[in-house]
């Protein structure tokens, strides 16, 4: 251990968790690293969780409390970017818990390599504890991915995006926050931040655990919230797209690819109800179909069945989703009955 260790700030946002929060702030507060700030952004509680922040505070003096009224995670996080004293940034989801030696092991790779952001692995664990699929599966050793691999990697959804994984140099966020009002905004942050950087470092070990919990407020949502997830995945891939032109373009057909991939995502999950014209995303994104038949079908990273629905969505978009809803209701009556 080094004799003076830099400040780590770890920033919480919480509304309405009472029942994981304390597990969650006591993983970080069992950090190997132990000169840390934790952080407790109250974005708005009225379950309890707004009074069990203050009662955290008595546990453990490197406990910071902050309310606000509710305005979204990533407002709760601009905050706590604001009021953090650290050198180094890490965030948390409240329902999520790290390894103990997490923000040890990625600031020792930040030291290493020079690199300003450095994340690890992670598992996906269900409310019974059971190990779910891996998302993103981490390298075998600690590898440097300069910026434009990485980019590839996220453009090609097998990179990560999560600031949770993650430790932060702070002074990649001067002058900069999430956006808010907006979903999918660590994939906007970070593709932004990649061009000014040198990399990101990848250590091999799974240093965060995702839960999934039946209801979970970051996890779950109405059909109208998935539509706004959608859509701002849309926004942001128009966004990466000018981005990679700028200052990645040997990855524009990869770019390309991801455009596609993230309207066919839209189309398939947006109400029924709201595929009219009257929705101007929606009609921008069949207009945008129909203009690029040919560029689509002569895309070489997008899989024959995503080329399919593609070509299919730019002629008969309405037909193609109530079949295709047909037959994820025909696809789940023949599990029950398994």
């Amino acid at each position: 251990m080094e004799k003076e260790q830099d400040l780590i700030s770890v920033i919480v946002p919480v509304y309405n968790i009472k029942e994981y929060l304390e597990r969650c702030v006591d993983s970080i507060l069992a950090q190997t690293w132990k000169n840390l700030e934790v952080l407790l952004v109250d974005d708005g509680s009225i379950d309890g969780t707004e009074k069990l922040v203050d009662e955290l505070t008595k546990k453990d003096a490197r406990i910071r409390v902050f309310h606000k009224e509710n305005g979204g995670s990533s407002s709760a996080r601009n905050l706590g970017i604001r009021k953090a004293e650290g050198k180094y940034l890490g965030f948390v989801d409240s329902d999520d818990y790290i390894e103990p030696f997490m923000y040890e092991r990625l600031y020792r790779a930040i030291k290493e390599t020079g690199i300003p952001i450095a994340q690890g692995g992670r598992c996906e664990i269900d409310e019974q504890g059971n190990s779910l699929p891996d998302i993103c599966t981490p390298p075998d050793k600690q590898t440097v991915y300069d910026g434009e691999t990485f980019m590839r990697e996220l453009l090609l959804h097998k990179g990560d995006c999560s600031f949770c994984t993650k430790l932060i140099d702070a002074s990649l966020f001067d002058n900069r926050e999430f956006p808010e009002g907006r979903l999918n905004e660590d994939f906007y942050v970070l593709v932004q931040m990649l061009p000014e950087i040198e990399g990101i470092v990848s250590v091999p070990e799974r240093v965060y655990n995702v839960f999934y919990k039946i209801g979970s407020n970051t996890r779950t949502g109405s059909a109208e919230k998935f539509s706004r997830v959608y859509g701002d995945c849309v926004d942001n891939a128009d966004m990466v797209a000018e981005l990679v032109k700028e200052h990645y373009p040997k990855l524009e057909k990869t770019s390309m690819r991801f455009g596609l991939y993230q309207r066919l995502e839209y189309l398939l999950h947006i109400p029924i109800r709201e595929m009219k014209k009257t929705n101007g995303q929606y009609s921008d994104i069949t207009k945008y179909l129909k203009e690029n038949r040919r560029e689509l079908r002569k895309n070489e990273e997008l899989t024959g069945k995503q080329k399919l629905y593609l070509m299919l969505f730019s002629f008969m978009p309405v037909m193609l989703r109530k079949g295709h809803r047909c037959l994820m209701r025909i696809k789940a009556v023949g599990k029950r009955v398994i």
